[in-house]
């Protein structure tokens, strides 16, 4: 009677753990389908049918990998200089001059057309895709139905999802080939579903846009994004420069002639541009490289909002083209802080009553002059750099 008991006992606490875990899917489930169900009115009221809504989300189910993901960035999560020589490596360089050197008809016609330079459109393509060798594998509608209903920046995700319906409506592509990263984003050169529809163009003269397999498409659209996000034609990204001693870390903000006049030269020994406008940065420190970057810096920012992303892009640019590495030696222990402890620095110097645009965690230049005068009211050397060490200054002194 008593091993009766117990089993007894045993099967309900085997019963009762096994409802425990089915409890949370089937709570996941459930806001998963409220989630569609809510999102379903936004749809039509964009001229999404019912069909292509049903297509959309056949099968669909939220995906714990893409939550995962977005805590490790690999822009955040290493060095700076580490994240740089994995991308500008001397196979890439290679890599690279030889695609260019294969569809050079089609570059040509692209910086005609959109006055962006050849090598800053291949380093895109480089980085974003390995030169087309990494495909897509991740389902667009599911990432951004996960993202989205977990309301992961919203209302980003959630606009972009209704995006790439309006996408799969047009019929662009079919439902089996919506593929991207797991963000979402798409093609060789890693469109949002809005880019796609704002940028993508058909530059191949086939009919229709297509960035995932059509090259011309790829390097014409890449362009067109840039662009038509501001990029300046005949203007660098930027220069890796030296700066003279006992400079004064507090400028940031320069014309070249006047860069020029305080000391700061070009790493390389070039001359900087007779016109035109410079900003100050040391995206590791002071210890490590300087970089004088020019309006085309920030372009490629809205393009990827990394600092770490845009120095891999400029520098692998440079260096298809034929110019040397970096020369200065990057920190070996410089550490990006992770996005939580830069939204924390963004809402502990908003509270200091320092202006702040977005509690996002990305790093701006505006930003960057805060933390120089923050700096300076800590007796720290102000380069602009956040760092682990600036947290806790701030906690203990401000």
């Amino acid at each position: 009677m008593l091993l009766r008991k117990l089993s007894t006992l045993a099967l309900a606490l085997i019963l009762g753990c096994a409802a425990a875990r089915a409890q949370p899917q089937a709570d996941a489930d459930e806001s998963f389908a409220s989630f569609l169900q809510q999102l379903w009115p936004d749809a039509k009221a964009q001229g999404i049918t019912r069909a292509t809504f049903d297509t959309a989300f056949a099968g669909v189910t939220p995906d714990p990998r893409v939550i995962a993901a977005t805590k490790r960035q690999p822009e955040y999560g290493k060095p700076v200089g580490a994240y740089i020589a994995s991308l500008v490596s001397p196979a890439n360089i290679a890599v690279g001059k030889r695609k260019a050197a294969e569809w050079a008809e089609t570059l040509a016609a692209m910086e005609k057309e959109f006055g962006v330079d050849r090598w800053i459109i291949m380093a895109i393509w480089g980085v974003e895709s390995s030169y087309g060798a990494e495909k897509d594998r991740w389902d667009v509608f599911r990432s951004l139905t996960t993202l989205a209903q977990a309301r992961y920046r919203h209302p980003y995700f959630r606009n972009e999802l209704l995006v790439s319906l309006q996408i799969l409506q047009a019929k662009h592509i079919t439902r089996d080939k919506m593929l991207g990263s797991w963000a979402g984003a798409m093609g060789q050169t890693q469109f949002m579903p809005s880019n796609f529809m704002d940028y993508a163009i058909d530059f191949s003269g086939d009919g229709r846009p297509d960035i995932w397999t059509n090259i011309p498409d790829v390097l014409g659209s890449t362009g067109n994004y840039l662009r038509k996000g501001g990029w300046k034609p005949g203007v660098t990204w930027g220069y890796e420069v030296v700066v003279p001693k006992g400079f004064d870390y507090r400028k940031s903000r320069a014309s070249f002639p006047d860069w020029t006049k305080l000391g700061v030269r070009r790493a390389d020994g070039g001359a900087f541009p007779a016109a035109g406008e410079g900003i100050l940065f040391f995206p590791s420190g002071a210890s490590g490289p300087a970089f004088v970057v020019t309006e085309n810096y920030d372009v490629l920012k809205e393009y990827n909002n990394s600092d770490a992303y845009v120095l891999a892009v400029g520098h692998l640019a440079d260096r298809m083209r034929g110019m040397g590495p970096i020369r200065a030696a990057w920190p070996a222990d410089d550490r990006p802080l992770p996005r939580d402890q830069r939204i924390a620095l963004q809402r502990k110097l908003a509270a200091l009553g320092y202006k702040v645009k977005e509690f996002e965690g990305h790093v701006d230049f505006d930003l960057r002059d805060t933390i120089r005068e923050v700096q300076v009211k800590l007796g720290a050397l102000p380069d602009g750099h956040p760092t682990d060490e600036l947290m806790r200054m701030l906690g203990s002194k401000l």
